[in-house]
């Protein structure tokens, strides 16, 4: 078989099983077969470019790197809705389309209004041919690339006889978002780094699609549902009738719409949905009320900002008083004291909430808070409890009412605090001694995205701090049996439950057969478990990509690290900070001797010349053609060599877009060449 006629059948395949998986809910295949399947289709792809068709199933998987949106306008303006948060103003919208069809019957459908990103997806011959952001509603950017990331969102039409086949062009109207899930394990992920948490999941949505590497927007595993057709084809005479078919078409249509036949009915699914959006996988603010006919849309026509055949129902944001019993400070492995509100129990959205962060003493202070006020709390964005205010029309205990403190001492050892220049928080300096940051610090090294030490869970940590066994990650490596045997504990778990924790035959064995394999976690996972504040998973990687093992990053300068994909000017300071305190190399050491991996296992780069020998090369600044892995690449499958710096032992500074004044001015005073991203092509011959 040809490489073209099996890249065809592997496409096909894949986006089939993609269909079932995410749209259907079958897996007619195992992962490991499906994983196997991208793999050859991927290597296919890498062989043979030019034959990769637009609904490949690897831009699922992401890759590509976008220096800049292009603007693009779009062929149907997408205009605004009407709203409103009064259900009388529904009835009058109502009264005035009864007005103006002469009491002709109609109907409505009603569909859920999600707090997301718009997209309008256009179609050609059934295959993704763009993805554009509302914009200003007549034009807007271009994210092809990080819309194709989207599993529920199909590269190719599905065809079926229960629809009309679609025209050869065509366009869908929906929404991108954030899912919770993956909102909440974001922001996990963002508090054990030390970086702010994000506000809400539209926002964490906005700035992922707008991301510019594909391959990162991937990462954040974002979802979609379409809720217009547009075409200048009309197939169509009812919009209940354009939802049926894209659904069967393979687009992922909430299934959450309904057809109603009069306005009673509205304000029944209006009703129903006020408590029940909550159990929906995503932010939702309202409702979308629009005439079913499309026939009666062009009668009833538009205003110069919105259609009069449609209205949006804003839901008000739920909010509930409870009393604020206390607040507690925490603690957490970077040192950041963190004030939690402990609650009367309430329900809001559905979920018992019980605490609620009250983020740093600047917001204590603007909200005037005293233990013993009763409080406003809402969920932002339907997910992260929010104290919002004090409510005045119930008095507060009086007995028990008393100003909250901010702490000027750590709660934990009781060193004094500090903030840090350009942030709100509060800090413990005592990393060496603080207890919660240095069980946060072997925490955050035993998770499973670090070194997978799982069989240190349920309070068996505790019992190692209890003992004094351990007081960093490095400590780990030189635990013995004979320590461990016999340990025990009762350990209260996180639901408040009391159980004994012990250390038997079994346990112990386990525990040291777990660090003994986290020996053989890539440097990636490693850099990441050491707990450089900042550097997340996916920086990690970038890191470990670029500077290939642990000497080269212990070298690196400033100037250079900023420079690394997704790494920047906070980044690359929090790592010459870590590296630069003596007792962190000595961490460093510890690991190293104890065989942990801090070296790369990159496959070897196959070699396309030696167009670039005894050369050596650095580079500053975006490119056209190329990202800065596949620059590295490219330059050592050509004989060249990539150098950490600028030094005397630098031959060649490649200048990109927006290159760095420094690396460009250390170059000229040392007589290195420098050249153009053109003019480097053009040595490969």
């Amino acid at each position: 078989m040809s490489a073209q006629a099996r890249i065809a059948e592997l496409t096909t395949k894949l986006n089939h099983y993609n269909q079932r998986y995410y749209q259907d809910s079958v897996s007619e295949i195992t992962d490991f077969e499906f994983d196997a399947f991208m793999a050859e289709l991927t290597e296919l792809e890498k062989q043979h470019p030019e034959l990769q068709r637009n609904d490949s199933p690897t831009y699922r998987i992401g890759g590509n790197i976008t220096k800049s949106f292009t603007a693009v306008a779009h062929k149907f303006p997408m205009l605004s809705l009407s709203n409103t948060y009064n259900e009388q103003e529904i009835i009058d919208w109502d009264q005035r389309i009864q007005k103006t069809l002469n009491g002709r019957p109609y109907d409505f459908v009603c569909e859920q209004k999600f707090d997301g990103i718009s997209l309008s997806l256009t179609y050609e011959d059934g295959v993704l041919a763009r993805a554009v952001t509302r914009g200003d509603g007549t034009r807007g950017d271009d994210i092809t690339h990080n819309a194709r990331t989207i599993r529920t969102l199909p590269l190719a039409v599905v065809q079926t006889p229960a629809a009309p086949p679609p025209p050869a062009v065509f366009e869908v109207r929906g929404e991108g978002f954030m899912p919770f899930r993956e909102f909440e394990r974001i922001n996990l992920e963002r508090e054990d780094i030390g970086e702010a948490t994000l506000a809400n999941p539209r926002n964490a949505a906005s700035g992922a699609f707008k991301m510019q590497d594909s391959a990162e927007v991937a990462k954040r595993r974002l979802d979609s549902y379409v809720y217009q057709f547009l075409s200048d084809t009309d197939i169509f005479t009812t919009h209940e009738e354009s939802l049926v078919a894209l659904k069967s078409w393979g687009f992922n249509v909430s299934p959450t719409w309904q057809k109603c036949q009069n306005i009673d009915q509205v304000m029944q699914y209006i009703s129903h949905w006020q408590h029940q959006r909550h159990t929906l996988p995503c932010a939702t603010d309202g409702i979308v009320i629009k005439i079913n006919d499309y026939a009666l849309r062009d009668e009833l026509g538009y205003t110069s900002k919105s259609p009069r055949w449609a209205i949006a129902y804003k839901y008000k944001a739920e909010s509930r008083s409870t009393l604020l019993k206390g607040v507690t400070f925490q603690v957490g492995r970077t040192g950041a004291v963190t004030p939690v509100a402990e609650l009367e129990p309430i329900e809001l959205a559905q979920t018992t909430v019980k605490r609620a962060t009250l983020h740093n003493a600047d917001e204590i202070e603007r909200l005037g808070l005293k233990v013993g006020d009763y409080v406003f709390v809402e969920k932002a964005g339907e997910i992260i409890p929010k104290i919002t205010g004090v409510d005045a029309s119930r008095a507060p205990l009086l007995q028990i009412q008393t100003p909250i403190l901010f702490p000027t001492h750590c709660p934990a050892c009781q060193t004094e605090l500090y903030r840090k220049d350009g942030e709100v928080a509060y800090y413990c300096p005592n990393e060496k001694a603080c207890p919660p940051q240095l069980r946060g610090r072997v925490e955050h090294f035993i998770q499973r995205k670090a070194l997978n030490l799982d069989s240190l869970g349920e309070g068996k940590l505790e019992v190692l701090f209890d003992n004094k066994l351990i007081a960093n990650a490095a400590d780990l490596y030189d635990l013995r049996f004979e320590q461990l045997i016999g340990l025990e504990k009762n350990h209260v778990d996180d639901a408040g439950k009391t159980r004994k924790v012990s250390f038997k035959d079994k346990t112990v064995q386990n525990i040291l057969d777990g660090i003994a394999k986290s020996k053989e976690a890539p440097f990636a996972k490693v850099l990441f478990g050491i707990g450089i504040r900042f550097v997340g998973e996916n920086t990690a990687e970038k890191l470990t990509d670029y500077y290939k093992n642990i000497d080269a990053l212990l070298a690196a300068d400033f100037e250079t690290l900023k420079n690394v994909p997704e790494v920047g000017e906070k980044i690359a300071r929090s790592v010459i900070d870590f590296f630069g305190v003596e007792e962190n190399k000595v961490f460093v050491e510890r690991l190293r001797a104890a065989g942990l991996q801090f070296e790369g296992t990159t496959a070897p780069v196959e070699v396309e010349s030696n167009a670039l020998a005894d050369k050596t090369f650095l580079y500053t600044g975006t490119f056209e053609h190329f990202g800065r892995e596949e620059l590295d690449t490219k330059i050592e499958a050509n004989g060249g060599k990539v150098l950490s710096g600028v030094s005397k032992k630098l031959n060649f500074l490649i200048v990109g877009e927006g290159a760095g004044p420094s690396k460009l001015e250390k170059a000229q005073k040392l007589g290195v060449t420098i050249i153009s991203e053109q003019e480097f092509v053009a040595m490969l011959g």
